[in-house]
């Protein structure tokens, strides 16, 4: 992780360890509340009343596709519960029974990744459960990943999240995980198994806790929040973190966001949504020195029959007017699913035969912008055919290939041939095959493996040894 992000969340005390937080029962340690009576109220029956009159006021408008993450504030609830309820009142319709919950350390300074893995933790509605049994399978020491009770100890982050939890949902657990100062092995660690455990978990989600911009005027806090939202429903890890380097925008949980933006990517998510933004003057009516507030959601969303239009022909406009032209058509894409960062390949045929094929496999860029890009390369780059010319573009054939994230082969047995692409590493040497390839040509597994292998110009028998091989599934659009 870059090293000026680092400093930007410099942690600003270290915690000294208070034991009576924590109350020791039969189910495990319980962690007593730290910020009832002072985030929230303390009283259960005002409580329940604050909660679930924030709840009422949440409009809630259907979204598409399958909710992976939610993003929440963690402000007191007097400034920020209402836009909070916006993140919770998707989870009433929603089949829920684990919540990792990530969320930044205010209090305690550490490097890597603090883990709770006691029994359980209380607020003036009770008890929530902690999943123990996923919340060990995250450590790795090695990797800064610890347990560390005592981090957890004055914490509000997490803490303001479990009233909503405890009224939205009925029988849940929950995962808590605090980011201190994350090097790269904690941040690989923690987004491959986090990956893994919501992956044999339908029904888990991660919940990130952050505000966004601090203390400056209104004007300039929308502004700056506005760069960081659309960077989230962009999907755009890079852009976030570019973002909060620079100052240009700003999260106290931009940590958190960036893991659970990596491990939802990871899951195939296509764009975030956001529900609710507000700043602490919509409530003060001070508009001098604001906090920001977003409730988002981040979803993996299947492209409509609108959409998938839309990108064919932008492929065959892109094509038509830099073979014509020598530059890309004027094009401003509106729809967030399109403007979501996304890995495409564009593939001409003409008259039955290839006549060009190039892509990315790294959702780096807006969707519409790879397509374009994509199609550019595939009729004037490909070095196994030269430039396409004016008289070549009757009798085409285009297809845009949507690319689902790469997952690690773990068993050559899984690959179903129509459904897989493969990608193959070894060395300098890389090969990719989409998944219509080798169901155009009826081959069978092995055969799929060898050809890959010779695309990367490997032996046939290269995938067998010392190679990275991974699937991947597709949205064909012709």
């Amino acid at each position: 992780m870059k090293r000026s992000l680092v400093a930007l969340f410099a942690l600003s005390a270290i915690v000294i360890v208070v034991a009576s937080v924590f109350a020791v029962n039969a189910r495990g340690t319980i962690k007593e509340p730290a910020v009832a009576g002072a985030f929230y109220p303390a009283d259960k029956q005002s409580l329940i009343g604050m909660v679930n009159g924030f709840l009422t006021k949440a409009d809630f408008s259907p979204v598409d596709g399958k909710l992976i993450a939610l993003i929440a504030p963690h402000a007191g609830y007097e400034f920020s519960g209402q836009v909070a309820a916006y993140a919770y009142r998707r989870l009433k319709e929603r089949d829920v029974d684990t919540v990792v919950l990530i969320g930044p350390s205010h209090y305690a300074s550490f490097s890597g990744v603090a883990v709770y893995t006691g029994g359980g933790m209380k607020t003036p509605l009770g008890t929530v459960k902690v999943n123990t049994r996923i919340a060990k399978s995250l450590i790795d020491e090695r990797a800064q990943v610890s347990a560390d009770p005592a981090a957890f100890d004055k914490e509000h982050s997490l803490e303001v999240q479990l009233p909503f939890l405890q009224t939205a949902l009925k029988e849940f657990t929950i995962v808590p995980v605090l980011i201190g100062q994350p090097t790269r092995a904690s941040f690989d660690s923690l987004t491959r198994r986090l990956e893994t455990v919501l992956r044999k978990n339908k029904n888990a989600i991660i919940l990130a806790s952050t505000d966004l911009s601090h203390y400056h005027d209104d004007g300039a806090a929308r502004t700056m929040d506005a760069k960081v939202i659309d960077a989230v429903s962009r999907m755009s890890v890079e852009d976030l973190e570019q973002l909060l380097s620079s100052g240009e925008g700003e999260m106290c949980g931009g940590y958190p966001v960036i893991f659970t933006m990596a491990v939802a990517r990871k899951l195939g998510a296509t764009n975030g949504v956001l529900y609710r933004y507000a700043n602490s003057g919509d409530v003060t009516h001070d508009t001098s020195r604001v906090v920001g507030y977003a409730a988002m959601g981040i979803y993996k969303a299947p492209l409509t029959s609108g959409q998938r239009n839309e990108l064919l022909s932008l492929a065959k406009r892109t094509i038509d007017s830099y073979v014509k032209r020598g530059a890309m058509p004027d094009y401003s894409a509106k729809d967030p699913r399109l403007t979501a960062n996304g890995a495409t390949f564009v593939t001409i045929n003409r008259n039955g035969a290839l006549r060009g094929c190039i892509g990315n496999i790294e959702p780096m860029m807006p969707l519409y912008r790879s397509v374009m890009r994509n199609a550019v390369a595939a009729c004037s780059q490909d070095p196994r055919f030269p430039p396409m010319n004016r008289e070549e573009l009757n009798g085409l054939d285009i297809e845009v290939t949507v690319l689902s994230p790469l997952e690690p082969l773990a068993d050559a047995r899984d690959i179903v041939i129509g459904t897989h692409g493969l990608y193959i590493v070894k060395g300098m040497n890389s090969g990719i095959l989409l998944p219509q390839v080798a169901e155009e040509y009826k081959w069978d597994v092995p055969t799929f493996l060898e050809q890959v292998s010779v695309k990367a110009g490997l032996p046939q028998d290269g995938w067998k040894k010392d190679a990275q091989i991974y699937t991947f599934t597709a949205d064909i659009i012709k």
